[in-house]
């Protein structure tokens, strides 16, 4: 393949970046993404994602939602707190929507996602490693490995969708880290009692246990310290399932089978600012959050959208501060709002403080008779902090 200069170099061709790719596609665009990992048709990814009804919206209108093959509505949320009195129930009907969320498998997404690329006319290149980023007034450049060869190339505009690898070489961006010293292990479940559209986030000490319904089954997002994750990983099923009923109780009837686990760190990383010259970055290159509440990939999501809109907009220099500018505000009440969000429910709930505890329950019990308060709520939850 014989490289050019491009109008935009998507660095990290997962689904944020290619969402970006096709929410352009009418607009004339020269785009090339590159992605490290192979062919979506050689990787199976078993790991649920969680999508707001608000992306749902936005994959609509893509054209992708369509064509996702399996698709597990949420209709309600419960929230409770273990150890302490205080719920509250969120419904699909008190907003007026179909479901307040979907859970789809990764893999899935991707397929689709690359599928429907096809049709976009962008260069797509798999197994493609970036070495380096450079950027000036003009323009970005960019050199990587592909097929045993370095490459270059250069673009108006480079977009870091690549989950924070390259952020280090940015100049003028800074990386913000807090590590949680949590783990989170996730694994699917099937239960004796059959889901219905509930997903559950139980609060405990050590963090919060998720309930997703999928498929048939729920797919387990259980946060826990380090030393406990270990513990969780070596028990046999019989072990681990006792012990998951221990925590989150008989709402659903007994544990009776799991899948394969597996786990990894929590960390909260983000940048300031998301933009240098002829650079943007979205998704997790942007900011990495805690799965609590299921945040992270619907604001990569609204990033893709409101990038491209921008880009839209201004079509005949895609990388100049202007459009940059624009951006970088618009994102930033929706990026930080979604991050205080995240991070304030880890540190009011992932402890044992009696206080807090007893806090957080007359919180929940609250919120569940305030309908207004619970809409918005609903409403952030879908679509972000300009819901």
């Amino acid at each position: 393949m014989k490289f050019k200069r491009y109008d935009l170099i998507i660095i990290g061709g997962g689904p944020v970046g290619m969402a970006l790719s096709i929410a352009l596609r009418h607009s004339g665009l020269s785009v090339l993404i590159l992605e490290a990992r192979s062919s979506p048709e050689k990787k199976e990814d078993p790991r649920p994602l969680a999508f707001s009804y608000g992306s749902r919206l936005i994959l609509q209108r893509l054209g992708i939602w369509e064509s996702l093959p399996d698709v597990t509505p949420i209709t309600t949320i419960h929230i409770s707190n273990r150890g302490g009195f205080g719920r509250t129930v969120l419904t699909a009907g008190e907003v007026n929507v179909p479901a307040l969320g979907y859970v789809v498998i990764h893999h899935d997404v991707f397929r689709a996602m690359h599928k429907r690329l096809g049709g976009c006319g962008v260069d797509y290149l798999t197994e493609a490693q970036v070495q380096q980023v450079e950027s000036d007034t003009e323009e970005g450049r960019i050199k990587f490995q592909h097929n045993g060869k370095t490459r270059q190339a250069t673009a108006d505009l480079l977009v870091l969708a690549d989950g924070g690898r390259l952020t280090r070489h940015i100049e003028g961006v800074t990386q913000h880290a807090h590590d949680y010293h949590q783990w989170a292990v996730v694994t699917g479940i099937e239960t004796s009692l059959p889901q219905c559209g509930v997903a559950y986030e139980r609060f405990a000490a050590e963090g919060p246990i998720a309930l997703l319904p999928l498929g048939r089954y729920f797919s387990l997002v259980w946060t826990v310290s380090p030393s406990m994750a270990q513990e969780i990983l070596s028990l046999d099923d019989s072990e681990f399932l006792a012990c998951l009923h221990k925590q989150f109780g008989d709402r659903l009837g007994k544990f009776i089978g799991a899948s394969k686990r597996s786990g990894f760190p929590l960390s909260l990383k983000y940048v300031t600012p998301v933009t240098a010259r002829r650079i943007v970055l979205i998704g997790n290159a942007a900011q990495t959050l805690h799965p609590v509440a299921g945040q992270g990939f619907n604001l990569g999501l609204r990033d893709a959208w409101e990038l491209a809109g921008e880009i839209i907009s201004t079509p005949s220099d895609v990388g100049s501060p202007m459009i940059l500018k624009k951006y970088r505000d618009k994102r930033q009440i929706d990026s930080g709002a979604g991050r205080v969000f995240t991070d304030s429910l880890v540190k009011l709930f992932s402890n044992d403080d009696f206080l807090l505890q007893s806090i957080r329950g007359m919180g929940l019990s609250a919120l569940d008779c305030l309908p207004p308060a619970k809409r918005f709520v609903a409403k952030r939850m879908m679509f972000g902090a300009r819901g």
